[in-house]
């Protein structure tokens, strides 16, 4: 099944690296980096492809799901 998904890439300029820094905001951890902010943008959607079948392997192999139900015997308020 493939699906379009949306990402927020923020981009910093690395006066050392001398380049641009590209960090995936809603995926931890997720970046890349590139000399010319187009660089950049394309190398961090290498990176979140890589991110997400990295992840999707993770959970299909060693995740169990459980649906369950809690009695509670105090009032939210």
């Amino acid at each position: 099944m493939t699906q379009k998904l949306d990402y927020i890439i923020k981009l910093n300029y690395d006066k050392e690296y001398k380049g641009y820094v590209a960090d995936v905001i809603n995926l931890y951890g997720c970046m890349s980096q590139g000399k010319t902010k187009k660089e950049a943008i394309a190398n961090a959607e290498k990176a979140i492809k890589a991110y997400m079948k990295a992840t999707a392997n993770k959970v299909e192999k060693q995740s169990e799901y459980k649906r369950t139900s809690v009695i509670s015997s105090f009032a939210l308020s």
